[in-house]
C-alpha cells in the first residue's frame, strides 16, 4: 500500500475520528500512523482508545496521553486541560492507562518519522510555530519526512540548502503538496478532534510514498453530537464552544 493516513490530536472525539477513518478508507489508505494525543479535551476517551487498538497502527506519546497515564501533579497545567485529564483518568481502564503509558515518544518506519511535538526534545512537548523552532527539529531528524502535531494547526516546514521555509497548506490550490528530492520536511497534520486554525472540520493528511505527495484533508463531522457529550459529562463549556469555532 502506498497511501498512509497520518492523523493525530484525536482528543477523545470519536465523532471526528470515525469521520476521518471513513474518509481515509474512501481514498484507499491502507495504513495509518498517529502523532499522538488520543485522549484529552473531549468526551469519548474509551471509545477512541478502542478504535485506535482496532487499527493496530503506530502511535506516539502525546502530552495528554502522558499526563493521563502517568498520574502526575497537574498544578502547572491549564485548568481546563487539568480537569479533563482527571476526568479522563476516571473513564479509562487500567489496561487503557498502561497502554497509553507505554507509547514511545517517536516512531520510525516506512521511511518516515512520527513525533507528537519536536524532534530535538520529543518528551518536552515544545511547540513549533516558526522556522527557527522547526530548525531545531531538523537537526535531529534522520529521515526525509517527519510528521507531527501538537499545535492543532496543519503546516509544512521545508529544509533545503538555503534554509528553512514555512508553507501554509491553505495556500495549496488542491491541498496536495509534492515533496521535492534532496529536501527534508517537518509536517504538521493538524488535529482530528480539536482544530485550532479557524476551520472546525477534522484535519489529517494522506502520504503517498509512490507519488511523493502529502494531501491535507478536512472532514466535516457531527460537531453538535460531540458538544452534547461534553456538556453531559460536565466538562468545561469552553471545550464545547471551541469545536464549532475551530479555535
Amino acid at each position: 500500500m502506498s497511501k498512509i493516513a497520518i492523523f493525530g490530536d484525536v482528543h477523545s472525539n470519536i465523532d471526528a475520528f470515525d469521520a476521518v477513518l471513513a474518509d481515509a478508507a474512501s481514498l484507499g489508505a491502507g495504513e495509518y500512523m498517529s502523532t499522538g494525543d488520543i485522549v484529552g479535551y473531549n468526551a469519548d476517551p474509551g471509545e477512541c482508545m478502542a478504535r485506535m487498538r482496532e487499527l493496530g497502527c503506530p502511535v506516539v506519546m502525546g502530552n495528554h496521553d502522558y499526563y493521563v497515564s502517568k498520574n502526575l501533579d497537574l498544578s502547572d497545567f491549564n485548568p481546563h486541560a487539568a480537569k479533563v485529564v482527571e476526568w479522563t483518568r476516571g473513564r479509562l481502564s487500567e489496561a487503557d492507562l498502561e497502554e497509553l503509558g507505554a507509547l514511545p515518544f517517536t516512531y520510525t518506519g516506512r521511511g518516515v518519522t512520527v513525533v507528537h511535538a519536536t524532534m530535538d526534545s520529543p518528551s518536552g512537548f515544545g511547540y513549533v510555530f516558526d522556522n527557527f523552532q522547526a530548525a531545531a527539529s531538523f537537526m535531529n531528524q534522520r529521515t526525509p519526512i517527519c510528521f507531527h502535531g501538537h499545535t492543532h494547526c496543519p503546516m509544512i516546514f521545508e529544509h533545503s540548502m538555503t534554509g528553512v521555509f514555512r508553507i501554509d497548506p491553505l495556500e495549496l490550490p488542491s491541498g496536495v503538496f509534492t515533496l521535492r528530492p534532496g529536501r527534508k520536511y517537518f509536517i504538521n497534520v493538524g488535529s482530528v478532534g480539536q482544530p485550532r486554525d479557524g476551520d472546525p472540520r477534522a484535519s489529517y493528511a494522506v502520504y503517498d510514498s509512490v507519488a511523493r505527495t502529502v494531501e491535507f484533508r478536512r472532514v466535516a463531522y457531527d460537531i453538535a453530537a460531540q458538544q452534547a457529550k461534553i456538556r453531559a459529562a460536565g466538562l468545561p463549556e469552553r471545550l464545547a464552544e471551541r469545536l464549532a469555532a475551530g479555535m
